[in-house]
C-alpha cells in the first residue's frame, strides 16, 4: 500500500524521486539493454555484402610527372599551330619556284675538222696530180707545202710527162681512228692534147689532225674511178594541177619570162617583189608548159613552168618554180609574179 507521502505527490502531481540505484546494478541494466538492441538489429537486417577492392589503385602523382606532361602538351600545341601559320602562309604567299641548276653538258667526242680536211686533201690532189718534166721542182714545192716535214715529195712520180689539173672537188670525210680520216677529192683532169677530152677521176687522201688543231697529209693517196650516174633521187611530189587556173594565167607567166631578159622587170612583178633579170646574151624563146598547184585556201598560188632559152648559140630548157600573187587595184584585179625559184618542187 502506497504511503501517504506517495499519495500526496500523485494527487498534487509532483514527480516522484527516483529510488537510487547501486552502481554495478545500473551497468548490469545497460549491458542487458544493449545487448537485446544488437540482438534485435541482427534479427530485421541482412549483414551487408563485403566490398570489393577497386581494379586500379590510386597513386600519388608526383611533380615531376606533372611538369612532364604539360611540356608535352605545349609541344603538341605549338606543332599544330606551327603547321597552320605555315599552312596559311603559303596560300597567301606561295614559295617561288626552286630553280635547279643546268645539268652539266655530256662530253662529246671533238667533231673532226671536215673543213681544213677538204681544203688540204683538194690542195694536195691539184699538186699531186699536175706534172711537167721541164719544171719537176714547182711539183715538189706544192706537194711540201700540205706534208710533213722530210716526206719525199716526188711521192712516186717518174719525173717524166705532162699533166695539168682543170678543177677539184672535195668531197666525203671518213674519219677513222686517233685523228685520222680518209677525203674523198675529185679531180677533173684537162684535155692532154688537141681532140683529147677532159676526164674526171676519183683519188683518196689521208690525213690525220695534229695536237694543234691543223690537218695533214700522211700518205700516198689513191686513184679510184668515177660513178657513171648519181645516186636514186626519192620519188618526187605529182601536185594535182589547176587547169582552169593555169590556162588564165599562162599568158601572165609567159610575158613574165619574156621581160626577164629585159633590164626592167617591175612592170611584171608584184609590188614588193625583187627578181633581177637575166644578163646579156639570154633570149627567151618559148614558155613550153605551165601548170598552177591546186589549192584549197585562198593566198598566193606555186606552179611549175618549162621554158626554153638561147644561150651561147644553143637552146636549152630549164624548170622554174613561179609564185603568182593577187594584186588588186581600183579598176581591176590580176596575177603577177612574186617570186622565182630554179628547179622543181624541191
Amino acid at each position: 500500500m502506497p504511503s501517504l507521502g506517495t499519495l500526496g505527490r500523485r494527487i498534487t502531481g509532483k514527480r516522484q524521486p527516483e529510488p537510487e540505484v547501486p552502481e554495478q546494478a545500473r551497468a548490469a541494466v545497460w549491458e542487458a539493454a544493449g545487448a537485446e538492441l544488437a540482438a534485435q538489429q541482427r534479427g530485421s537486417a541482412a549483414p551487408p555484402p563485403p566490398r570489393t577492392p577497386p581494379p586500379w589503385v590510386a597513386e600519388p602523382e608526383t611533380s615531376g610527372a606533372v611538369a612532364a606532361r604539360r611540356i608535352g602538351r605545349g609541344l603538341v600545341w605549338g606543332v599544330l599551330g606551327l603547321a597552320a601559320l605555315t599552312g596559311i602562309r603559303s596560300w597567301v604567299a606561295p614559295a617561288p619556284a626552286r630553280v635547279l641548276p643546268p645539268a652539266a653538258p655530256a662530253e662529246t667526242a671533238p667533231v673532226y675538222p671536215e673543213a681544213a680536211a677538204q681544203a688540204v686533201a683538194a690542195r694536195l690532189a691539184r699538186a699531186y696530180l699536175t706534172w711537167d718534166e721541164d719544171a719537176p721542182d714547182v711539183r715538189a714545192a706544192q706537194l711540201a707545202a700540205v706534208l710533213p716535214p722530210g716526206t719525199d715529195t716526188a711521192m712516186g712520180w717518174d719525173g717524166d710527162g705532162r699533166q695539168a689539173v682543170a678543177a677539184t672537188e672535195p668531197g666525203a670525210v671518213t674519219p677513222s681512228s686517233q685523228g685520222r680520216a680518209r677525203v674523198r677529192v675529185d679531180v677533173l683532169l684537162a684535155a692532154a692534147g688537141a681532140g683529147a677530152p677532159a676526164r674526171w677521176v676519183g683519188l683518196d687522201v689521208p690525213v690525220a689532225r695534229t695536237k694543234g688543231g691543223a690537218v695533214v697529209v700522211t700518205g700516198q693517196p689513191g686513184l679510184l674511178g668515177s660513178p657513171a650516174t648519181g645516186p636514186k633521187a626519192p620519188p618526187a611530189p605529182a601536185p594535182v594541177s589547176d587547169t582552169e587556173l593555169s590556162r588564165a594565167t599562162e599568158a601572165t607567166v609567159a610575158q613574165f619570162f619574156a621581160a626577164l631578159t629585159t633590164a626592167d622587170t617591175s612592170t611584171v612583178t608584184a609590188p614588193g617583189a625583187h627578181i633581177p633579170p637575166l644578163p646579156e646574151g639570154v633570149v627567151f624563146q618559148s614558155l613550153d608548159a605551165w601548170s598552177i598547184d591546186e589549192k584549197e585556201k585562198a593566198g598566193d598560188r606555186a606552179g611549175t613552168a618549162l621554158v626554153t632559152w638561147e644561150i651561147g648559140g644553143a637552146t636549152i630548157q630549164q624548170t622554174y618554180r613561179v609564185t603568182l600573187t593577187r594584186v588588186s587595184s581600183a579598176s581591176a584585179a590580176r596575177w603577177q609574179v612574186a617570186a622565182l625559184h630554179g628547179g622543181d618542187h624541191t
